[in-house]
């Protein structure tokens, strides 16, 4: 009988091509459509303020809504992607979010855009932890971090696209449009992926009944591999499924792991409070509808651009990377509410303030997909992911707090570059523990030292 192959290093040794393009195309469309379901609803509230004659101080639990959704719908629907599959899970909370952002257009009380919110979020907190698994699962691992973080970007670019449709669109249809596209994007987008997105194939090992479907990916994954129908493939992940969730914190882990918390907190409590507030802030400021939409849809293009820097230096400098990010949001988000700011001004200090926040957001949630051992990854990105909805939750509703209490723009602003800075130190304490447990600035926990693939099944055994 022939040497079972192992998964790891089939996975780590491929080559990049078409299999990775794919999975990166398909990851980033499924991406796009959660950022901009996750950031319609702060587009929509200017026309429902003058609409509904409402004060715009009631919005906060309107936009926490989606967040505690997704405190829920992330550990649900990761529980879905361990039993059933990443892909599964990603569809099913395609078609959730999809079929509750198309009912936001039946609503007519806070109340039920609240309640349909909240099942969004569920449907949205099923994407992030189960594409960053699948992409880790499937890309080699000297490309992992810069897959997983260029995938990320699509968030932004989705979160940015409510802005051009609320300025364009929402004057000709009304609010309305854009939850529209909200609801039909990933409709459209789950309706592909069961034939486009491939399965993990560390899943599919686990899962002796779906074997053609293994062979089938691992085929694909290793066009220059001949792979026998009889193979037997190997996996660390499978021998260790019943580890104690508890190693998050062993094995040096004990203060990394509450580091990065503190990280994921205070850098989506900053977010969500600016992605939440801005447009909003920016009329109530005296900028046109029009130019509060797009001058807030440039901070979601400035963490595209902090994205892709991010996925070129992560895999190198690690949290120090991340820790000059949250530095350089700091002042910027602080000069976003100067008195007298031109428009021109508040459109750079905006992007370069997306640029800072949502490329440090980035690197965190790749660093979660790397700093934790196989065994224990799933549960080491999912706990950070569930931790941090706690600060993206707070985000919106201290705004609304802060408006009741008559605070001005420059307080605002500078209120909310405060946990940037907190981020910021932790970032740096981080860089320190991880040098000490890795050796290095990289990420990088269970390092392979094999020799590369000759061409044949044949390498790959042990």
């Amino acid at each position: 009988m022939s040497q079972p192959l192992r998964v790891e290093q089939l996975v780590d040794e491929q080559s990049i091509g078409r299999f990775n393009v794919q999975l990166l195309i398909w990851s980033f469309l499924a991406m796009f459509a959660d950022g901009y379901d996750l950031s319609a609803m702060p587009f929509a509230a200017p026309s429902l303020v003058r609409e509904w004659h409402l004060h715009a101080d009631v919005f906060g639990p309107v936009f926490s809504a989606s967040l505690i959704g997704i405190l829920f719908g992330a550990p649900l629907m990761g529980w879905v992607g361990d039993r059933f599959g990443r892909r599964i899970a990603i569809v099913t909370g395609c078609i959730l979010y999809g079929v509750s952002t198309l009912a936001m257009v039946l609503a007519h009380s806070l109340e039920q855009m609240i309640a349909l919110r909240v099942i969004t979020g569920i449907g949205l907190g099923g994407l992030m932890p189960n594409t960053i698994a699948l992409s880790s699962e499937l890309s080699p691992k000297r490309w992992r971090a810069t897959l997983v973080v260029l995938m990320f970007t699509g968030i932004t670019l989705g979160s940015g696209t409510p802005g051009p449709v609320a300025a364009w669109l929402v004057p000709l249809y009304g609010w309305q449009v854009l939850f529209v596209l909200g609801g039909l994007v990933p409709l459209i987008v789950a309706a592909c992926l069961p034939f486009a997105l491939p399965e993990s194939i560390k899943f599919l090992v686990m899962h002796p009944e779906r074997r053609p479907e293994l062979l089938h990916t691992a085929r694909r994954l290793r066009p220059d591999l001949t792979i026998p129908d009889d193979a037997r493939f190997e996996t660390a992940t499978a021998a260790r499924a019943n580890i104690n969730p508890l190693e998050i914190f062993r094995g040096g882990l004990a203060a990394i792991t509450p580091l990065l918390w503190m990280c994921f907190v205070m850098v989506l409590m900053s977010n969500y409070f600016l992605n939440s507030w801005m447009p909003l802030l920016f009329q109530i400021s005296g900028l046109s509808p029009k130019a509060a939409a797009l001058t807030s849809s440039l901070y979601h293009v400035g963490g595209t651009l902090g994205g892709v820097l991010l996925s070129v230096l992560l895999d190198r400098f690690g949290f120090v990377a991340i820790a000059v990010l949250l530095g350089i949001a700091v002042p910027s988000i602080g000069l976003i509410g100067v008195p007298g700011t031109g428009i021109a001004t508040l459109a750079v200090v905006s992007t370069i303030a997306g640029f800072g926040v949502l490329g440090g957001q980035f690197g965190n949630n790749a660093s979660a997909g790397l700093l934790y051992p196989t065994g224990v990854r799933s549960t080491g990105v999912g706990c950070a992911f569930a931790v941090g909805r706690f600060g993206g939750i707070a985000g919106p509703i201290v705004g609304g707090l802060l408006l009741q209490r008559h605070w001005g723009m420059p307080d605002l602003f500078k209120a909310a570059s405060v946990p940037m800075a907190v981020g910021a130190v932790a970032a740096i304490v981080l860089a320190r523990l991880c040098y000490v447990r890795y050796g290095g600035l990289t990420l990088d926990d269970t390092p392979l030292a094999t020799p590369p693939a000759t061409g044949t099944a044949a390498s790959l055994v042990k």
